[in-house]
């Protein structure tokens, strides 16, 4: 712990604009506030508060965790669809921060473009938080982090060991590599180097990485990359919308870096954990399961096999949980008096 941090009234754009410190106060404020809820002891610190959260990209968990955690904590929100707002049609992001600021205490953004979040940012004086862009995704890291360290120990993050098995040139693996070269960690980006991120994150992780110790590894080599890993990262291979062609390639360059018993197995290590960001594809029972299933020969599922999704491996759900607590603990650094 950290007392000397203070956070109120920062924006929430990328994990560079952060120290390891502030990190990790936040995620043990995370994990304080989850511990007083469970306790039933839990303060309200943002009474009065009001949020506005703008979703250009539809979502599940950090709408839910958002809302939830506002109400938790004594807030309001409101939510704002692009049928809704008016937000890149009729009006500028500035502008539009410009608007909300006036009236809200904080804003939420969910969409593509990280420029927008940034203009947003620039344009108000209230903390701005990045729900995803294309090329972050900090919130989702506070969640994963603080799952590592409830399932490592509380180990100091050199200790932990990670691995990204995938598509790693999106926000999860950049926003991956980058938070585990701040926080000192041991990071392994497992994917065909087309796949990578891009040159300029991995430049800025290895930056961060001089300064914290931390250990970081881009391999194609999927046995090379998992050995010794605590934590098995994935996410989806291909987005929805996406035209087939794309599909069938894709899935033909990362079948050998589906996550499955034998991968699980190829950590060398009984306590090895799976970890996605969901919504994972590891069943029929979705439309993009079944299309795989029927397509791909891939009934058990895509990026993940269902028997490592559903085994007592798999933490996606707490990860999951995680979102609200951590987000709860980002709003109350940043907004509580």
């Amino acid at each position: 712990m950290h007392a000397d941090v203070d956070l109120r009234g920062r924006d929430f754009l990328r994990e560079a604009d952060f120290t390891a410190a502030e990190l990790d106060w936040l995620i043990a404020l995370a994990g304080r506030l989850k511990a007083d809820r469970a306790a039933g002891a839990e303060q309200q610190r943002l009474v009065g508060r009001v949020i506005a959260l703008i979703f250009e990209k539809t979502s599940t968990r950090t709408r839910c965790a958002f809302e939830v955690a506002a109400y938790h904590q004594g807030a309001q929100v409101t939510f704002l669809d692009p049928g809704s707002s008016q937000m890149g049609h009729k009006e500028s992001a500035a502008d539009t921060a410009a608007v909300l600021a006036g009236m809200y205490d904080a804003i939420q953004f969910r969409g593509s473009a990280q420029a927008t979040v940034d203009e947003l940012a620039a344009a108000a004086d209230v903390p701005v938080y990045n729900g995803l862009t294309d090329q972050w995704h900090p919130t989702q890291m506070l969640a994963d982090f603080l799952t590592m360290q409830e399932h490592s120990g509380g180990a100091p993050w050199a200790d932990v060991s990670l691995a990204f098995v995938g598509d790693a040139r999106n926000n999860m693996g950049n926003s991956m590599l980058v938070m585990s070269a701040i926080m000192g960690a041991d990071v392994r980006i497992v994917a065909p180097r087309s796949l990578w991120p891009a040159e300029d994150v991995q430049q800025l992780a290895r930056e961060r990485a001089e300064r914290s110790g931390a250990r970081i590894l881009l391999t194609e080599d999927p046995l090379e990359g998992v050995v010794g890993a605590r934590f098995v990262h994935t996410d989806v291979w291909v987005s929805m919308g996406e035209p087939p062609e794309v599909w069938d390639s894709r899935v033909e360059l990362l079948r050998p870096y589906r996550v499955d018993a034998a991968l699980m197995t190829a950590t060398g290590r009984s306590d090895a954990a799976f970890m996605h960001c969901l919504p994972a594809y590891h069943d029929p029972r979705t439309a993009v399961g079944r299309q795989a299933a029927v397509r791909y020969g891939l009934s058990d599922g895509l990026e993940v096999a269902d028997e490592v999704f559903s085994s007592a491996a798999s933490l996606v759900f707490g990860q999951a949980h995680n979102r609200m607590h951590t987000i709860k603990a980002l709003m109350v650094a940043t907004l509580a008096g």
